[in-house]
């Protein structure tokens, strides 16, 4: 796997305000409306590929399960009342996170790749393109959960997190930068990269690990694959009728 760290700003004019604000607000959803994980509020305002498909909102109540390896008794959380049309979850979902690695790697993400996308494309644009891309990336998921699903229980799985919506900053981070120099760690290796190389590499394991769907659903183990393809190639498609020229070339190395 390839964990990206840094990448060559020297050439950027502008403050990423859109980019930090995003990123506020992802962590203030995640620190204060979720709690840091499991609660009410995510289990309201997640997307659920059932209720995007039959618009209705679902209720269920939490069920007990017995970990096949722990024997232990877990309680899972039921889906909760959805106070806005289902459909706005496509946007809500894209601000929350279940857990803290999984806030952690997607602002890391965002952190390095957003802030080159928005100096390109100027703030309004790129907050646009952003939530944009994150709507492409759930509507991928709901549609291919819908396809794939092997049973309506898969269909009532909650998804939420910012991947797909970054995904699409990846894409057109590739597009415009494909030779900027970004610092990874690659196989446990500390090197400078291509873009190109950086999120070509992450783009194959979101793909091949993606397969997986045809064999039982859109998300496993709690990925969901098709949001962070479908979410890259919107943003490959979408960054050339945003990116109008109006700005200087893109550099290359």
């Amino acid at each position: 796997m390839v964990l990206p760290l840094w990448d060559d700003n020297s050439d950027r004019t502008t403050t990423p305000v859109i980019n930090y604000a995003i990123i506020a607000l992802n962590i203030f959803v995640f620190v204060v409306l979720q709690q840091l994980g499991d609660n009410p509020f995510t289990y309201s305002f997640s997307t659920v590929p059932y209720e995007i498909l039959h618009n209705t909102d679902i209720v269920t109540p939490a069920r007990q399960v017995i970990d096949p390896i722990t024997r232990q008794h877990l309680t899972i959380p039921g889906l909760g009342p959805t106070p806005i049309s289902v459909y706005l979850t496509l946007f809500t979902s894209m601000f929350m996170h279940g857990g803290i690695m999984h806030i952690a790697g997607n602002m890391l993400f965002l952190w390095i790749f957003g802030d080159n996308i928005e100096d390109r494309l100027g703030h309004a644009k790129y907050l646009v393109f952003y939530l944009l891309c994150g709507v492409i990336a759930g509507l991928s998921h709901v549609f291919a959960t819908g396809v794939f699903a092997t049973d309506e229980n898969s269909l009532l799985v909650p998804s939420l997190g910012a991947s797909g919506a970054i995904s699409g900053v990846l894409g057109a981070y590739i597009l415009l930068h494909p030779k900027r120099r970004v610092t990874v760690i690659l196989f446990r290796f500390l090197t400078d990269v291509p873009a190109y190389v950086a999120i070509g590499i992450w783009f194959a394991f979101q793909l091949i690990s993606g397969l997986g769907m045809l064999g039982g659903g859109s998300q496993q183990g709690g990925v969901a694959y098709a949001a962070h393809i479908g979410g890259f190639l919107a943003g490959l498609v979408l960054i050339k009728f945003f990116d109008t020229g109006g700005n200087r070339p893109a550099r290359a190395y």
